[in-house]
C-alpha cells in the first residue's frame, strides 16, 4: 500500500503559500515501515536493539529492557547471598582464626583484671616466615619473569624470548607499580586462611593491565563448586568511594546511574580485621559492589544456531551491581570476541595452601590453629601462675587494719599495722598459690614443637647437618625436613605463572606488530616486545618449584659439582660454576666467569696468549682457520713456550685447552672444505634445527658424496707439502739424483732386453716358417705317395677283371 501526501497543507480557504516534498510511506509488513522522503529512505524496524551495540566490549545494560535487568539483577543477589549463607561456618573459623594470630594484645578481666592476654605467635611465625621465603623467591633481583620457547629453538626465537622477558620484567618491576605490594599482601593472608586470590584485568583508569589481591572472604563461590574454571557464579565484593564509582562512569565503563548513601555496614570478618590491627570504621562512606562472572541468557542476547532458533544455552557475563540497591553499573560479554565456543574468560588466580574438599584451600587456621589456641591457653597459665607466685594473695582478719592497704608493699618498704587481737601471723592467711607448674611447662614444649613441625617452621638440628656427611645425605635431611613446604611453593609456582599468564596476555594484545619498531634497551619503557614475540614464548616465573629455598638450591648445586669431578669432559664447568654464582646472589657473574658465548673473535696470536694465561679461547666459522692453524702448530713448537708450558702447574690443562682449540679450528676447515666440495652452504647451529628427516637423508648423502673428494685434496695436499720439504734437504737432493741414475741405467738395460727379445722373437718366427715349409713338402710327398697306391690298387683291380672275364669264356662257349 502506498499513501502520496504533501508534507504541507493549508487549512479550508486559505492558499497553499509553499510546495513541500513529496512523503512517500511504505508499508510492507504491519511491524516495519519505510519512509522516503525527497529522496531519502528511512526504515522503521522493531528489530533486536542488539544490533545496535556494534563495541563487543560495550556495556549491554544500555540495549536490555530494563525490566529484564531487574528481574536478572533480583534472582542473581538472591543467588549470591544463598553463596555467602552456604559458607557461614567457614567464616566463623576464619573470623577465629584471624583472633588466634594475636596480632593485638588483649586486654582480660577474667579470672582477674590484668590477668595474661599474651597469644603464642606459632601461627603468626609461620605466616611471616612463609611471607619471606616466598616474595624473595618470587621476586629475586633480575626479575619475576623467564621465558621458554615453544616448539624448536633458533636464534630469533632466542632473541624474541629475551626481548618478552625483558618486557614483562619491566612492567611488573617498573610498570606495575602496585604488582609487588599486593602481592606480598596476599602471601600474608594466604598461609592462614588457605586461599587467596589476585585479579588481573585491564585497568580503564591507568590504562593498562594491572593484578590486585582479593582476600578469600570477598571472592564468593556456589556451594559445591571444585575450581574457578568450571564455578558458575565468581562473585567479587569490591568496596569503592563515590569518586572512584564517579570517576569509572565518566570514563563510560560504568552506566551513570545515581546512587543513594552508602549502607555503611561491614561484614563479621572485616570487622575482626579492623579490630587486631586496630582500626574502627566510625564513617565507612564506601559504597559495596559486587562483580558477579555468571552464565546468563540475557533478553535480546540470546544464543543462536546456524538457523537463527535459540538454542537456550546461558552464556558468561559480566554484572556489576551495587549490594542492597540492586543499581546495576554494567553488562559486558565475557568471552574473546573471536571464539566462537564463547569459553568463558577467567580474571582471577587462585593461590591455594594446601587443597582441601571444595573450593577453597585449608590454611595454619584450619591445621594447626587448635595447637595455637592449645599454647595460648597453656601460655596464659603459666604466665598467671607465676603472677600469682610472685604476688601471692590471701585473707585477713576483720579487725586488722594497715596503713595504706589499697596500694602494694614495696620491696624494703615497712607499714604501720593495727592488730586486733593476737598476733599478725593469726589474722592473715596467704592462699596455697603453687610455683607455675613442669608438666605444664613440658606439655606447653610438646605442643609448640608439634605444631611447627606440622607447619614445617622447626628450625633444623646442627647434629643433623654434619660437615662430613656427604651431600647426599645432607639434601636428603633438606628434603624431608621442607618436603611441605616445597609442595606449597611448588602450588606457589604454579598458580604465579597462571597469573603471569593472563597478565601476558593483556600486555601483548596492547603491543604493537610493527616490523620498524625500534628496539630501544635505553628507552623509558624499556625493551618493548612486539606482538608476534609472544607467539612461540612461554612466561613463567623465575622460581624454582623443586626447591623452597636456597639452602635447598646450594646442596643440589654442591652434588652436581661433585659428580662433574667424576666425568668433567661432560659438563659445561663455566656454566654449572655461573648457575651456583647466581644461586648464592652473586652479581655480574659474567665478568667473574667468562664463558664462550661472551667472548669476541680475535686473531690467533692473542689466543695464544689468552691460553698460555688460562683463558677461554673459542673458534668462530667465518675466520681464516689455515692461518690459525699454522700459528697455533708453530706456537706448540717453540721451544721457549714449551720450556716455560713445562714449568707452569698448569701444563697439562693449557696443552688441552690449545689442542681442543686447533681441533676446533680443524673442523670447522673440514666444514668449509665439505661445503666447497658439495657447491653449497652447509646449514648452520641454528638451521639445524629446521631440518627434517628428509632433508637431513638428502644432506647425509650429498655429503658422502662429496667426502672422497675432500679425502682426495688432502692427501694431494700431504704429498705436494712432503714434496717440497724433500726439495729443501741437500741430501735428499743427491739421493735423488743418484736415483735418477740408477733409473737412467735401469732403461738401457731394459732396452738391450727389449732388443735381445725383439731379435728372439725374429729368429724364432723364421724357424717357424722353415718348419712350416718342411712340413707343407712333407705333406705333398704323403699326398702323392697315397695316390700311387691307390693308382696302383685300381690297376691290379682291373687286372683281376680280365683274368676272371678269360676264364669265363670258354665255359660259355
Amino acid at each position: 500500500m502506498s499513501v502520496d501526501k504533501t508534507l504541507y497543507q493549508a487549512p479550508v480557504g486559505i492558499e497553499e503559500a509553499a510546495v513541500g516534498p513529496e512523503i512517500e510511506i511504505e508499508i510492507v509488513d504491519p511491524e516495519e515501515v519505510n519512509i522516503g522522503i525527497d529522496g531519502v529512505e528511512i526504515s522503521l524496524t522493531p528489530g533486536n536493539d542488539a544490533e545496535v551495540a556494534e563495541d563487543f566490549n560495550a556495556n549491554l545494560l544500555d540495549f536490555v529492557d530494563a525490566n529484564d535487568v531487574t528481574g536478572v539483577v533480583t534472582d542473581l543477589a538472591a543467588e549470591v547471598q544463598n553463596d555467602r549463607n552456604s559458607r557461614k561456618d567457614w567464616e566463623d573459623m576464619l573470623k577465629n582464626g584471624i583472633k588466634l594470630m594475636g596480632l593485638k594484645y588483649e586486654e582480660r578481666m577474667e579470672p582477674w583484671a590484668g590477668a595474661c592476654g599474651v597469644y603464642h605467635p606459632m601461627i603468626t611465625e609461620a605466616v611471616v616466615r612463609f611471607q619471606s621465603e616466598t616474595i624473595m623467591e618470587a621476586f629475586p633481583a633480575g626479575g619475576p619473569v623467564k621465558t621458554k620457547i615453544v616448539g624448536k629453538q633458533t636464534r630469533a626465537k632466542d632473541e624474541a624470548a629475551q626481548r618478552v622477558q625483558d618486557d614483562m620484567n619491566w612492567q611488573l618491576t617498573e610498570n606495575m607499580v602496585e604488582f609487588r605490594p599486593e602481592h606480598e599482601k596476599m602471601l600474608w593472608s594466604l598461609p592462614g586462611a588457605g586461599s587467596a586470590f589476585k585479579k588481573v584485568y585491564k585497568d580503564p583508569r591507568l590504562d593498562r593491565q594491572t593484578s590486585v589481591f582479593v582476600g578469600a572472604e570477598d571472592i564468593i563461590l556456589p556451594y559445591g563448586t571444585s575450581e574457578l574454571q568450571s564455578a558458575t557464579r565468581i562473585t567479587h565484593r569490591m568496596r569503592k568511594n563515590a569518586n572512584e564509582i564517579r570517576m569509572l562512569q565518566v570514563d563510560g565503563f560504568w552506566a551513570d546511574v545515581s546512587l543513594g548513601e552508602p549502607s555503611n555496614t561491614r561484614d563479621e570478618i572485616q570487622k575482626v580485621k579492623d579490630t587486631e590491627t586496630g582500626f574502627s570504621a566510625l564513617n565507612d562512606d564506601r559504597y559495596v559492589i559486587n562483580e558477579v562472572c555468571v552464565d546468563l541468557n540475557l533478553p535480546g542476547f540470546e544464543d543462536k544456531d546456524k538457523d537463527g532458533e535459540e538454542t537456550g544455552l546461558e552464556l558468561p557475563y559480566i554484572v556489576t551491581y551495587v549490594e542492597g540497591t540492586n543499581d546495576v553499573l554494567a553488562i559486558r560479554r565475557n568471552w574473546k570476541e573471536n571464539d566462537n565456543k564463547r569459553m568463558k574468560r577467567l580474571h582471577y588466580v587462585h593461590y591455594q595452601y594446601i587443597p582441601g574438599f571444595g573450593a577453597y584451600g585449608f590454611g595454619l587456621f584450619h591445621l594447626i590453629g587448635g595447637y595455637a589456641k592449645a599454647g595460648t591457653s597453656l601460655l596464659r597459665q603459666l604466665v598467671d601462675a607465676g603472677t600469682l607466685s610472685n604476688l601471692p594473695g590471701g585473707l585477713k582478719a576483720r579487725g586488722l587494719r594497715i596503713k595504706g592497704d589499697d596500694t602494694p608493699i614495696a620491696p624494703g618498704e615497712f607499714r604501720d599495722v593495727d592488730v586486733g587481737s593476737g598476733t599478725i601471723r593469726d589474722n592473715l592467711m596467704p592462699l596455697p598459690y603453687k610455683e607455675p607448674s613442669l608438666v605444664l611447662s613440658g606439655l606447653l614444649d610438646k605442643i609448640i614443637e608439634e605444631g611447627r613441625r606440622f607447619a614445617a617452621t622447626a628450625d633444623m638440628k646442627v647434629s643433623d647437618m654434619s660437615a662430613q656427611a656427604p651431600v647426599g645425605t645432607t639434601l636428603a635431611i633438606l628434603e624431608r625436613q621442607l618436603k611441605v613446604m616445597s609442595a606449597v611453593q611448588a602450588r606457589m609456582h604454579y598458580a604465579f605463572k597462571q597469573e603471569l599468564r593472563l597478565i601476558s596476555e593483556i600486555v601483548r594484545d596492547d603491543s604493537p606488530d610493527n616490523e620498524e619498531y625500534d628496539y630501544d634497551v635505553d628507552a623509558e619503557q624499556g625493551r618493548k616486545a612486539k606482538y608476534k614475540d609472544y607467539r612461540y614464548t612461554e612466561i613463567i616465573p623465575v622460581s624454582d618449584p623443586n626447591a623452597a629455598t636456597m639452602t635447598q638450591r646450594v646442596v643440589q648445586y654442591q652434588a652436581v659439582i661433585q659428580l662433574s669431578q667424576t666425568a668433567p669432559q661432560i659438563y659445561d664447568l663455566p656454566q654449572l660454576h655461573r648457575q651456583m654464582l647466581k644461586v648464592l646472589g652473586i652479581k655480574e657473574v659474567e665478568k667473574l666467569i667468562p664463558t664462550k658465548e661472551d667472548m669476541k673473535p680475535t686473531e690467533p696470536v692473542t689466543e695464544n696468549q689468552n691460553a698460555l694465561t688460562g683463558k677461554p679461547i673459542r673458534a668462530f666459522a667465518y675466520q681464516d682457520h689455515e692461518a690459525h692453524i699454522q700459528v697455533h702448530m708453530m706456537a706448540t713448537q717453540d721451544p721457549i713456550v714449551q720450556q716455560l708450558i713445562g714449568q707452569n702447574p698448569q701444563a697439562q690443562a693449557i696443552q688441552a685447552s690449545m689442542m681442543a682449540h686447533i681441533a676446533e679450528h680443524v673442523g670447522y676447515a673440514y666444514r668449509n672444505k665439505m661445503s666447497q666440495a658439495l657447491g653449497a652452504p652447509l646449514p648452520t647451529t641454528d638451521q639445524q634445527d629446521g631440518l627434517t628427516a628428509e632433508m637431513e637423508l638428502t644432506l647425509s648423502q650429498l655429503l658422502a658424496q662429496a667426502a672422497p673428494q675432500v679425502l682426495a685434496q688432502s692427501k694431494a695436499m700431504v704429498a705436494q707439502q712432503q714434496a717440497q720439504q724433500n726439495a729443501q734437504d741437500p741430501l735428499l737432493q743427491l739421493q735423488a739424483q743418484e736415483l735418477a741414475i740408477k733409473e737412467k741405467e735401469a732403461g738401457i738395460k731394459e732396452q738391450e732386453i727389449q732388443r735381445k727379445i725383439r731379435k728372439d722373437a725374429i729368429d724364432a718366427a723364421a724357424k717357424a716358417d722353415e718348419l712350416s715349409i718342411k712340413e707343407q713338402e712333407l705333406e705333398g710327398t704323403r699326398q702323392i705317395e697315397g695316390l700311387n697306391v691307390l693308382t696302383e690298387i685300381a690297376r691290379l683291380a682291373n687286372k683281376g677283371e680280365a683274368t676272371m672275364q678269360q676264364a669265363n669264356k670258354p665255359k660259355e662257349q
